[in-house]
């Protein structure tokens, strides 16, 4: 027995392609069934129909896993950023308590200044009435009327302290005015610049709030609706396993009773046999290509099992493989069927032990056996490592 190896290729073809071939198993049992005829058509419609709204629900779920993905990051986002500003607020509440205690210090020196403006004008007011009531001579006056150089001096200098005096109180008088109006200035201003950030603060967090809470009940409403949608695959995958084992029955109608799979022949990881019979050629290097699996004699129609629990994510004529089943069991691992005569799965999810399909030699075999392949990470491994 011989076979193509196709060591390398990707398992990935979408296992709606699939319904098409279990379908024309169906038109043959149909055209070969006289009496039965219509059921038959009827059949193959529905399992046409399954097929299609299997695979658009599982877009479905494909789409909502990732949309629920995506809103669950934006919201993770969303919730550190808001952390954020809590952190900053309090900083500015330090930072208010600080300028408020400011404030309340300029406040009470605004007070003070107010008190000695009002003081000073008076003290201003008091010595112009002074000088208006005391009719204070003028420099002329003083000079004519001294007793001599000395007394001259001596009221000249007077005059003079009397003047510097003034001057010192409208100069003082100034400056408390002016140091209030800036005084009133800066704690304006800082009243100003506090509100304004906080007011920005506050805004900016109700909105990320708010769009948190957007974001989590749309999340919510798609992960509702992915749960719908998962309970609705598991029923079309539960109408497709009877559907398949309906179509073994019309097969069995047509070619009689089939072969018996035989007891199950435990492996090794969790793994069984997915045939029972001798192994006519092992896994490595033959006829100088390699050789990606191993080949299990067995007659033709011998039920073939799964290897383990898995979903099928190819089944198709594959090349020199023929009639070709893989099945991923996660993690990079997958199991792989070729030379089947007919399947009896073509998608969805099995358990181990179930029929997938039965010994044959299509594609490019010289005789009916199981080829089987154990695949990590797309790439061929010897499957003896596993049963």
């Amino acid at each position: 027995m011989s076979d193509s190896s196709q060591a390398g290729r990707s398992h990935r073809a979408p296992a709606r392609l699939l319904g098409a071939l279990l379908a024309a198993a169906l038109a043959v049992a149909a055209a070969a069934l006289t009496a039965g005829s219509a059921p038959a058509q009827g059949l193959q419609e529905r399992l046409h129909e399954t097929e299609e709204r299997l695979s658009q629900a599982e877009k479905r779920e494909g789409v909502l896993t990732t949309e629920i993905e995506e809103a669950s990051n934006r919201i993770t986002s969303l919730e550190g950023q808001v952390a954020d500003l809590r952190n900053k607020e309090a900083v500015l509440a330090a930072e208010l308590a600080d300028k408020q205690a400011e404030l309340e210090q300029a406040q009470a020196r605004l007070e003070e200044l107010r008190e000695r403006l009002k003081l000073a004008i008076q003290i201003l007011e008091d010595r112009l009435v002074a000088i208006y009531k005391s009719g204070e001579p003028d420099l002329l006056t003083v000079v004519l009327d001294s007793n001599g150089f000395d007394d001259l001096l001596e009221r000249t200098e007077y005059l003079q302290r009397l003047e510097d005096q003034d001057s010192s109180i409208v100069e003082r008088v100034r400056e408390l005015r002016d140091e209030m109006r800036e005084t009133v200035e800066t704690v304006k201003a800082a009243r100003d610049q506090i509100a304004k950030r906080k007011q920005e603060l506050e805004e900016t967090r109700a909105s990320l709030e708010r769009r948190s809470k957007e974001l989590a009940a749309a999340r919510a409403h798609r992960r509702d609706q992915l749960s719908q949608v998962r309970v609705h695959k598991e029923k079309l995958e539960g109408d497709l396993s009877e559907l398949s084992k309906q179509v073994e029955k019309q097969l069995a109608a047509i070619n009689g009773p089939g072969l018996p799979a035989g007891p199950i022949r435990g492996g090794a990881n969790g793994f069984i046999w997915p045939v029972n019979g001798p192994l006519t050629s092992g896994f490595g290097m033959r006829w100088g290509r390699l050789h990606a699996g191993i080949d299990i004699s067995a007659p033709t129609g011998t039920p073939i099992r799964a290897a383990k629990s898995g979903s099928i994510v190819l089944a198709s004529a594959y090349g020199g493989y023929g009639n070709y089943t893989c099945i991923s069991h996660g993690g990079g691992l997958s199991s792989c069927y070729a030379h089947q005569s007919s399947f009896a799965r073509t998608s969805g999810s099995v358990s181990q032990g179930s029929v997938i399909g039965y010994v044959g030699s299509t594609g490019n075999s010289t005789g009916p056996h199981l080829h089987f392949e154990i695949r990590v990470n797309g790439q061929p491994v010897d499957p003896l490592g596993y049963l």
